[in-house]
């Protein structure tokens, strides 16, 4: 795992893949503007995100499918390099790779979740029920991943103060 993901715990990486999180976190207002309401991404449960479906016109459904195929597909990856990047930093290289799992598995459960958005926002299939078990685990594993970010700073911060205190 060292070396086919060690290139994100780079300092450059790591500070782009932050800068990016953010910018493409704004990007979201403008579609949540477009769409007159809350993005199926902020919704927990299959029958909210189905009457908030039901509650949207042709054209809000459009700006919604290329917000998720857009930037809710490139959000993903930039949280994911930053969380991945920083937690494979800090935990070393023994732990580097069970430290970027959750941030990997994040991305994952966010794909999932837009492919059923998606899906259903085109009228292809609806699987939105799914996203009862798919949006809490994906901020599950979001927010495990971010607390295991600031554990693993926290031990390497201890160990320096440490380290310096004992000369």
């Amino acid at each position: 795992m060292n070396a086919a993901f060690g290139w994100l715990t780079s300092t450059l990486v790591i500070l782009l893949s932050l800068i990016l999180t953010l910018l493409i976190g704004l990007s979201f207002a403008p579609v949540q503007n477009a769409i007159g309401g809350p993005l199926l991404d902020m919704l927990w449960t299959g029958e909210a995100a189905q009457a908030r479906l039901n509650a949207m016109n042709e054209a809000e459904r459009s700006v919604h499918i290329w917000g998720t195929v857009l930037n809710d597909t490139l959000y993903p990856l930039a949280y994911g390099a930053f969380l991945a990047g920083l937690a494979g930093r800090f935990a070393g290289p023994r732990w580097m790779g069970w430290a970027m799992l959750p941030a990997f598995l994040a991305v994952l459960a966010d794909f999932a979740e837009n492919m059923v958005q998606v899906l259903a926002l085109t009228g292809s299939m609806n699987l939105l029920a799914f996203k009862s078990v798919l949006t809490p685990l994906k901020f599950g594993l979001l927010i495990g991943a971010a607390m295991l970010v600031v554990l693993l700073i926290l031990i390497a911060g201890g160990r320096f103060v440490l380290g310096k205190m004992r000369g």
